[in-house]
């Protein structure tokens, strides 16, 4: 079993080692509750040989779900943390384990898929950016708050911005609502564009650029030129973690 314990939602999936497919997968939100939900996912399934978790939340929420995890198929997950080096990517943090494991884990589903040079994009609570060359060397990355968290932040630290509604991104806004949703989504598909022309020249040219996370779709409909739609990087990495450990023994 593989778990990715994201800021928003926990993501599951069953991978049979064999042939290598997933069996089951599925999402489940941080909310009350969450052991049931779980509970009634998993009730069924086959046995595991093996719970491999990643984790970008606190020690409280881990421990709560491997509870769950532990009650339902007798396993303990084992944690990943952020190595300097595996499967073929060097981590580029001066303090490897200060990266974040689903930052990681993403790299390392791109290389063993071959992407080649490539900007990583994971947009959700937070938005995230990193550089990695065909070669699996990781250049560094920027973090900021995602467009949903960006809106949010600006609508609590401010006493007039009240949106009557959703709004629309537009290039110029003639309201509130509009103006709040553009200048939020619009600030997220800029850093995207200027990472990604910076980091050019180090990754040897126009690299490739490729987009996961809750809010992915709506992002790159905002970015021009050929995007890239991935899709549970943090699982698939942590399928080709699970493969790379199985081979080592």
């Amino acid at each position: 079993m593989l778990l990715d314990l994201g800021n928003t939602r926990l993501k599951w999936a069953l991978q049979d080692d064999a042939a290598r497919d997933w069996l089951a997968r599925g999402t489940a939100a941080w909310e009350a509750g969450m052991e049931g939900v779980l509970a009634e996912a998993w009730r069924g399934r086959p046995a595991v040989s093996q719970v491999l978790g990643a984790s970008v939340v606190d020690v409280g929420r881990e421990a709560q779900i491997a509870r769950c995890v532990t009650q339902i198929f007798g396993r303990t997950p084992s944690w990943v943390r952020t190595p300097a080096t595996a499967g073929g990517v060097r981590n580029g943090y001066a303090e490897p384990a200060r990266l974040g494991v689903d930052r990681f884990l993403a790299m390392l589903a791109a290389h063993a898929d071959a992407l080649g040079d490539c900007i990583l994009v994971g947009v959700g609570t937070a938005l995230t950016l990193d550089a990695l060359t065909a070669g699996g060397e990781h250049l560094g990355g920027l973090i900021a708050p995602g467009p949903q968290l960006m809106q949010r932040s600006l609508l609590g630290a401010t006493a007039r911005v009240r949106p009557q509604g959703p709004g629309r991104v537009v290039e110029a806004a003639d309201n509130t609502a509009d103006a709040v949703t553009s200048g939020c989504w619009l600030a997220a598909a800029a850093l995207v564009e200027r990472f990604a022309a910076r980091m050019s020249a180090r990754l040897g040219g126009a690299a490739l650029v490729a987009i996961d996370g809750g809010d992915a779709d709506a992002l790159i409909r905002l970015l021009p030129g050929p995007v890239r739609r991935r899709h549970d990087s943090v699982l698939h990495g942590l399928a080709v973690w699970a493969r790379a450990v199985g081979d080592a023994r």
